[in-house]
């Protein structure tokens, strides 16, 4: 017998959401009685997006994205345009910093949440009291990652779930002290629910069963204790970036000190 059974599945019935639907009823009416108590909704943060208006009408999808960035990461012209990547004003480090114009009225952009972890929680909080289940939500996003080709899904927003599992201060099977694992399991969650809800089945959401161990209190951190502060980031800048950076360092340290002679 397997000591531990994930099960993962997306609801159907789902319709397009628009500004002012109410999610929790939304979700709560695809699900129906299925819930069960440490049960954990995935909800793309598109449909918190729509929910919450957060279409604008966009001619010049580049000015959404420059309205919404915080800092330049890196810029690559790949042939086919100019890739942007940059942090946000959620810190969080993404290509087009998040600004999606997939799947809206043609003219329009959506982006990101204003606060996902304060949907997450507002919306946790909503399906808790109607179903009477002490389920957590969490709210994702398609992310590239540094290194990796392709793309995955990732935790912008919790609630009532822990984001990460810390083993520091554990030990490994062979009794060895563990000083650096701490599992995103927020992200790791995301990801695996990306899986049943695909980028077009229309499947928005899906529920993640076998991990109650991870439902918490409302109380608990959000997904924006998982982004990672600037002084902890080893790769802050794209490589091409960087070394301009630091050539033109280089060059103003020259001229104080040819000045100063």
């Amino acid at each position: 017998m397997p000591g531990v059974v994930l099960t993962v599945w997306a609801p159907e019935g789902i319709p397009e959401i628009v500004a002012g639907t109410d999610l929790a009823a939304v979700i709560a009416e695809a699900v129906g009685g299925a819930l069960e108590d440490g049960d954990i909704l995935v909800v793309t943060s598109k449909i918190v997006s729509k929910a919450e208006g957060r279409i604008v009408a966009a001619a010049d999808r580049e000015r959404a994205i420059a309205d919404e960035t915080v800092r330049v990461v890196a810029t690559r012209d790949t042939g086919n345009g100019v890739t942007r990547i940059v942090e946000n004003r959620l810190g969080i480090v993404a290509a087009a910093a998040g600004v999606d114009a997939s799947n809206t009225p043609q003219g329009t952009v959506l982006l990101l949440p204003l606060d996902p972890d304060a949907s997450a929680h507002a919306l946790c909080a909503a399906i808790r009291r109607r179903s009477g289940t002490r389920i957590g939500v969490i709210v994702s996003d398609t992310l590239g990652r540094p290194w990796r080709e392709g793309q995955t899904d990732v935790a912008i927003g919790a609630a009532g779930v822990h984001v990460v599992d810390d083993f520091r201060g554990s030990t490994d099977t062979h009794g060895r002290p563990l000083t650096m694992t701490v599992a995103c399991v927020a992200d790791e969650l995301a990801a695996a629910a990306d899986l049943v809800k695909g980028k077009t089945s229309g499947c928005p959401v899906a529920v993640v069963r076998g991990l109650a161990r991870l439902v918490g209190g409302l109380d608990l951190p959000g997904a924006a204790s998982i982004v990672r502060p600037a002084e902890r980031d080893l790769f802050r800048w794209g490589s091409d970036e960087a070394y301009a950076q630091g050539l033109a360092a280089a060059r103003a340290e020259a001229a104080r000190r040819r000045a100063s002679e």
